[in-house]
């Protein structure tokens, strides 16, 4: 475990910037005082926001930069237009030289993903970085993974998810054999496409990962398993499914709770519940998706967030740091010669 956490934070990325970015930093300070920052973006926006913030001043370094990510640029056009000077690039290559730990950023996840491949690579066995996040279940939290950094996959790449989810499972969740199971239309082994079912065959192939089967889409709320695995287009649908849906839910009880007067007195008889339940769904509780698989630690904030949104992705970029999650994902990767060549044999013996 590193003595500090360096912390590089994408202080243009997002919906606001700094005026989130710097706050949300002060709060994951408070939290984790053995950290220190490198605030990269426009000197003139962050240093205003700093004053406010003496005990975050004290432990960081503004990297200047005028030159952001636009939302909706495409990532080829970042590239392009920003590689090598934009904040976002600035803290991902401060990963990449060793200035810094953990690069979190707030801003377009197609450019922080295209920068973070180029600048930092994958991992040694990994095709693809993945996005993962936590998800809220009815038993607590689970890792969900891919949630659309990219879409599609073979067999191999869903083992490798697997192995790289699992780690991140067992760093944030404190447990040792995190149970793993694959995203399918159906539960019988029959069930889905080709792939689908090779990857199960790897994966009760592998030692190291406690492969429970296959699980349906209602599985990841119920907390099936500590990790899901599912290529992008999928993880994403499910993703964006499931925060629509609690959304719809919160509207339908709010106009629920206002057509009558006997419903407002329900609802000043159980407000408890109700913010109990407003917590556990919010999104911003739950902010801070790991780019998986590149050879540093990457995290993509929701761009929307709250300050106490963003302070929970720094608080995740910490965490996988501190417990120093690379070198989990290495071992894992590489125990007993390589998993990865044991997911390959196991494929080939399928076909």
């Amino acid at each position: 475990m590193p003595q500090k956490v360096r912390i590089a934070l994408d202080a243009m990325g997002g919906d606001v910037g700094a005026s989130v970015v710097i706050p949300g930093a002060a709060i994951s300070l408070s939290r984790h005082p053995d950290s220190e920052f490198l605030l990269v973006g426009d000197r003139a926006q962050i240093e205003p926001e700093l004053t406010k913030h003496p005990a975050l001043k004290a432990v960081s370094k503004v990297i200047h930069t005028d030159v952001a990510v636009k939302n909706d640029e495409k990532p080829s056009q970042a590239l392009r237009r920003t590689r090598r000077a934009s904040s976002m690039w600035l803290a991902i290559d401060a990963v990449k030289h060793g200035e810094a730990d953990v690069a979190v950023s707030a801003g377009n996840s197609g450019a922080l993903m295209a920068m973070g491949s180029i600048n930092l690579r994958t991992l040694p066995g990994v095709d693809r970085p993945a996005l993962a996040g936590v998800w809220p279940t009815l038993r607590g939290d689970s890792v969900v993974l891919d949630l659309g950094a990219t879409i599609g996959g073979d067999a191999h790449h869903l083992a490798t998810l697997a192995v790289m989810g699992s780690a991140m499972a067992s760093v944030l969740f404190n447990i040792e054999r995190p149970t793993v199971g694959l995203l399918n239309i159906g539960e019988e082994e029959v069930k889905g496409h080709e792939e689908i079912r090779e990857a199960a065959e790897m994966l009760r192939a592998l030692s190291d990962i406690n492969y429970i089967g296959f699980v349906e889409g209602d599985g990841i709320g119920k907390g099936r398993a500590d990790v899901i695995v599912s290529e992008g287009f999928s993880g994403n649908i499910a993703l964006k499914t499931a925060e629509g849906t609690a959304r719809q839910m919160f509207d339908l009880l709010r106009e629920a709770i206002g057509s009558s007067w006997i419903s407002r007195i329900g609802y000043l008889l159980a407000r408890g519940a109700f913010r109990k339940l407003r917590d556990k769904l919010d999104p911003n509780k739950s902010n801070g998706g790991l780019l998986l698989g590149l050879k540093g630690v990457v995290v993509k904030s929701h761009g929307g967030v709250n300050t106490e949104g963003f302070a929970y992705a720094v608080d995740v970029g910490y965490e996988m740091a501190h417990y120093d999650l690379l070198t989990k994902i290495n071992q894992m990767l590489n125990r007993d010669g390589s998993a990865l060549v044991q997911a390959q044999t196991a494929q080939e013996a399928v076909s």
